[in-house]
C-alpha cells in the first residue's frame, strides 16, 4: 500500500511539473508578443543626418551634457538593424539602428541666448 501511495504521489508531482513548464511556455510566448509590439523599426535612407545615442556617458553624468552626438551621415542601411555611419571626423563604422534617431536640422539653432530673471 505505502509503495502503491508514493508511486501516485511521484506522478502526480510529474504531472503538476508539466503543467507548470507549459504555463510557463504560454507566458513567455504572451509576453514575447507583447513586447514585440512595442519595438519601433527605424527606417534609414543612404544621406539621412542621425543622432548617435553615446551609453558610455552612463558613468560620468552631467545633468545638463547630452547623450546624443553627431550628426552622422547613413551611408547604407543594411538588413537586420546594422546601420553604417560617418562624420567628417571618424570614418564609417557599423551601430545599431536602435541607437540612432534622425536629426532634425534647424531644430533648436534659432535659439542662441537664453535671458534668465531672477524671482521677485
Amino acid at each position: 500500500m505505502a509503495g502503491q501511495n508514493s508511486l501516485l504521489e511521484l506522478n502526480e508531482l510529474d504531472e503538476f511539473r508539466n503543467e507548470t513548464y507549459e504555463n510557463a511556455k504560454i507566458y513567455e510566448e504572451k509576453s514575447k508578443v507583447f513586447n514585440d509590439k512595442r519595438i519601433i523599426r527605424k527606417d534609414f535612407q543612404p544621406g539621412d543626418k542621425v543622432l548617435l545615442f553615446n551609453s558610455r556617458l552612463k558613468l560620468f553624468l552631467g545633468k545638463l551634457k547630452s547623450r546624443w552626438s553627431g550628426p552622422f551621415t547613413v551611408v547604407v542601411s543594411l538588413p537586420y538593424g546594422a546601420v553604417p555611419i560617418h562624420s567628417k571626423k571618424t570614418r564609417h563604422f557599423k551601430v545599431n539602428g536602435e541607437r540612432l534617431k534622425h536629426y532634425l536640422k534647424g531644430f533648436g539653432e534659432k535659439c542662441k541666448s537664453v535671458m534668465v530673471l531672477e524671482p521677485l
